[in-house]
């Protein structure tokens, strides 16, 4: 586990922001920092390459161009930093509308500070974050839109699926399917086209619902 933690922050509410700030360090015993922080969503992506954050929160409520936009922007600024997008509703439709814009995972603003600490541990580890409610949400859509009897997995995409499922890394898929980033990220393209879901979070819930591990 590495010793520091480095987060940035898209959100236009300063008192939230400034209260990660002081909170953050507190509870993680100095381990998780914010690095940097903007109101504007169409600032986010400049953010995080100056700042080269290992997580970035992004509101998925926020003044045009979005938060929705700023998720998108920052997944392609910054392939390696973990976006994880906060709301403070109940809507599903709009946290899953942030993993198919390449969202990590999703936490409720309502989180007590002292609760974010693991969720950021996981999704610097590789693995998608979602409170129960809303994986819930997502296998309910997995059962409705699992693939039809003619899709027939060959052996290598049921052996990515399964990594996939199981929250690993881009790199970690690497090294265990021992070839390079840039086939894993093509591989697991393809296989999203063959599940004809948009996110590795859809491809994990499918997984789980339909059987095909």
């Amino acid at each position: 586990m590495q010793n520091g933690i480095r987060i940035a922050v898209v959100d236009d509410h300063a008192l939230f922001v400034r209260g990660l700030e002081l909170l953050l360090p507190e509870v993680s015993g100095g381990r998780a920092t914010v690095v940097a922080s903007t109101g504007d969503a169409a600032y986010a992506a400049s953010i995080v390459r100056n700042a080269v954050p290992d997580v970035v929160l992004v509101d998925l409520h926020m003044p045009a161009p979005g938060g929705r936009h700023a998720v998108a922007a920052v997944r392609a600024a910054a392939p390696r930093s973990r976006v994880l997008a906060m709301s403070g509703d109940d809507d599903p439709a709009v946290a899953v509308e942030a993993l198919r814009a390449g969202a990590a995972g999703f936490l409720p603003k309502s989180s007590d500070a002292s609760s974010v600490l693991q969720p950021l541990l996981a999704a610097i580890d590789g693995w998608a974050v979602l409170p129960a409610g809303l994986l819930d949400v997502l296998v309910d859509q997995g059962r409705t839109r699992a693939p039809q009897p003619a899709v027939d997995l060959a052996e290598e995409d049921r052996r990515l699926l399964g990594l996939i499922a199981a929250g690993a890394s881009t790199g970690d898929i690497a090294g265990k399917l021992h070839v390079s980033d840039r086939t894993v990220k093509r591989l697991t393209a393809s296989l999203l086209r063959k599940l004809r879901v948009s996110s590795r979070t859809e491809a994990a819930a499918l997984a789980g619902s339909a059987g095909l591990l």
